[in-house]
């Protein structure tokens, strides 16, 4: 039986009978703005001073790679999160070829110059040849990307041998409506700068793009967005690869959600403020379980 509140008007003090304009799952705010008001969210850390940037997101980048590592993201030697770095532009961090995303520190982050040198980071100065030939392009053709990731996660990967785009099937794969490029290449490990460039140009003014045969990609204005819109990703294709596999089973298809509404969707969980605020908890809880270990 429904609720009293559900079903009966509000009698208000004056002996006024008429139906209540107050929303029952939100006691004080009134119908009309239930349906349309959202609560002001928080933002990321903004800085005068450059170098203190620069200090603070190092650190946010050592988490990227923790939570990387926690999620099963790591495969060997393969993988790597960017950032640009905010005293020189044209210079990048990223984690050290060999050194496991679990273990990665803030002091042990090398810098990377846009000709591929090692300038200045941690004891281990290897740097992984691919993810300068990727990343490098990447930082060079979109001054709007703070960082990029990119790694070989099992479904991203699964779901890239299909050489196809994620259908919007779910309200998540929404966040990537028009906004995920399709790389269909694979030429290899990408050793060469002709490669890297191919999949920046592919990649365009979208936030994350499937590499053939290969993996993921995602970017981001800022290392949260970035790294959650990896995670995003990869938990559509799991989703599309359940999905698919199991409506072929029963001789049906997915049901796809129409363009207004992916549209319409895509405009609240798929902006960049969205990518950011989404991926708060994953910070908040990886600082919980490693303490300030991974900020020496």
């Amino acid at each position: 039986m429904a609720p009293p509140s559900a079903t009966s008007p509000e009698i208000a003090s004056n002996g006024d009978t008429t139906p209540s304009t107050m929303a029952p799952h939100e006691p004080g705010i009134s119908k009309s703005k239930a349906e349309v008001q959202m609560p002001k969210f928080p933002g990321p850390r903004k800085f005068t001073d450059k170098y203190a940037e620069r200090e603070y997101l190092k650190g946010r980048l050592a988490a990227a790679f923790r939570i990387f590592g926690k999620y099963g993201y790591d495969e060997g030697v393969a993988g790597h999160i960017t950032l640009r770095d905010p005293v020189q532009p044209d210079t990048f961090w990223v984690n050290p070829f060999g050194v496991a995303f679990s273990l990665i520190k803030k002091s042990d982050l090398i810098q990377v110059d846009h000709d591929g040198n090692v300038i200045d980071g941690g004891e281990v100065r290897l740097l992984n040849a691919a993810a300068f030939m990727i990343h490098g392009a990447i930082h060079k053709h979109r001054p709007d990307v703070l960082c990029a990731a990119h790694s070989h996660s099992i479904y991203g990967r699964a779901f890239c041998s299909l050489g196809r785009n994620l259908d919007m099937i779910t309200q998540d794969s929404c966040s990537f409506y028009d906004d995920l490029a399709l790389y269909q290449s694979f030429n290899g490990i990408v050793l060469a700068e002709k490669e890297g460039k191919d999949i920046a140009t592919c990649l365009g003014n979208k936030k994350a793009a499937l590499l053939q045969n290969h993996g993921l990609l995602t970017v981001g204005g800022t290392i949260e967005a970035a790294v959650f819109w990896f995670m995003s990703l990869e938990k559509c294709c799991q989703a599309q690869l359940a999905a698919d596999a199991a409506a072929g089973g029963r001789g049906h298809e997915t049901v796809k959600i129409h363009d207004d509404d992916a549209a319409f969707t895509y405009k609240t969980i798929g902006n960049p403020h969205a990518g950011w605020f989404s991926a708060k908890p994953l910070f908040d809880v990886i600082e919980k379980e490693c303490g300030k270990e991974y900020l020496q």
